[in-house]
């Protein structure tokens, strides 16, 4: 009996310790072909929340909401996302803010050994302040393999050629400090058009990625048929935004087209985000106006669509 409390004690042991490494284990990304692989080559899924607009709900920015995100919700992923015009905490308003809660949550991230994506989240292209961000945050954080930039959030009514000029710029910045971490790319229509990058890529660069966004109760199969033709083209695709319910974040989650989307990305290996961690009165935010600041969350604090993907994080992200 005593032999057999041993066993049991090691296994949850290195099962604490495996969850607790997760980029010492996987280390510095990299794009091969179509698939997120680690530095062992292995494909690699991560799987996470979305943090709200930094300058609407800047309360749950913190390392300790970064700290409990991987600890109840299994996630080995977060999105810190910078508002760029929204709120009176913006980062055209209030730069230094801005970049305080950002790397709160970056830090975080590294304490806690998952990766983070940085993301610049605007519908509209602000060219010269973006320049002026990933130059300062690039540099900054160069060396820590957690690091994934997302350049431009959604484009709305930007052309291709259009969000495809300033992601270059932006991507040249970044490449100057770091030459290897993962940068996302998003396309035009909130991130539908994933068939515009498919059929003129960004050349010239290692370790780009295109973002496609889904809500499943407005988003069907046209969608993932136009991203697996995209895939099919050779282009790398992230899922950094994602939920259950309609576009505009809210009405009842579709839990059918919901688990459709899951399945799909699983089977495909895609890696993906879902939003968000705010305690907006909608069905997207997953948390109700109790949930404490800093995490530790109970079953309360969440609303339907938090304990669901909840659930869904700590079956998938199984490591």
């Amino acid at each position: 009996m005593k032999y057999n409390s041993t066993i049991f004690i090691l296994l949850f042991w290195m099962s604490f310790v495996s969850n607790a490494q997760f980029v010492q284990r996987h280390g510095k990304l990299s794009v091969q072909g179509t698939q997120l692989i680690d530095q062992n080559k292995n494909p690699v899924v991560l799987r996470g929340m979305s943090f709200g607009w930094h300058s609407m709900w800047p309360r749950f920015y913190s390392e300790k909401t970064v700290h409990w995100l991987k600890k109840d919700f299994n996630c080995n992923v977060v999105r810190a996302a910078m508002g760029i015009e929204l709120g009176e905490f913006s980062y055209l308003k209030n730069p230094q803010f801005s970049k305080e809660k950002i790397e709160a949550v970056v830090n975080g991230a590294i304490q806690s050994d998952i990766y983070v994506i940085i993301d610049w989240h605007s519908h509209n292209v602000n060219l010269k302040e973006a320049k002026e961000f990933f130059a300062e945050i690039s540099k900054k954080y160069a060396t820590y393999p957690n690091i994934i930039y997302e350049v431009f959030n959604e484009p709305d009514y930007e052309t291709w050629n259009e969000v495809k000029s300033y992601a270059e710029e932006i991507i040249r910045i970044i490449r100057q400090n770091d030459p290897d971490n993962i940068i996302l790319v998003g396309c035009p229509h909130w991130d539908q058009d994933i068939n515009l990058p498919a059929s003129d890529p960004i050349l010239g660069y290692n370790n780009i990625m295109y973002t496609m966004h889904f809500y499943a109760a407005t988003h069907g199969k046209e969608l993932r048929d136009r991203t697996d033709e995209a895939i099919k083209s050779g282009l790398p695709i992230f899922i950094s935004e994602s939920a259950g319910m309609e576009a505009t974040g809210d009405g009842p989650l579709n839990y059918q087209s919901w688990q459709e989307y899951i399945d799909w990305m699983e089977n495909h290996k895609l890696s993906w985000i879902t939003w968000s961690v705010s305690d907006k009165d909608e069905t997207c935010s997953i948390l109700n106006k109790s949930a404490n600041s800093e995490g530790k969350w109970k079953d309360k604090d969440l609303k339907e669509s938090g304990i669901k993907i909840r659930e869904y994080l700590r079956k998938y992200n199984k490591e």
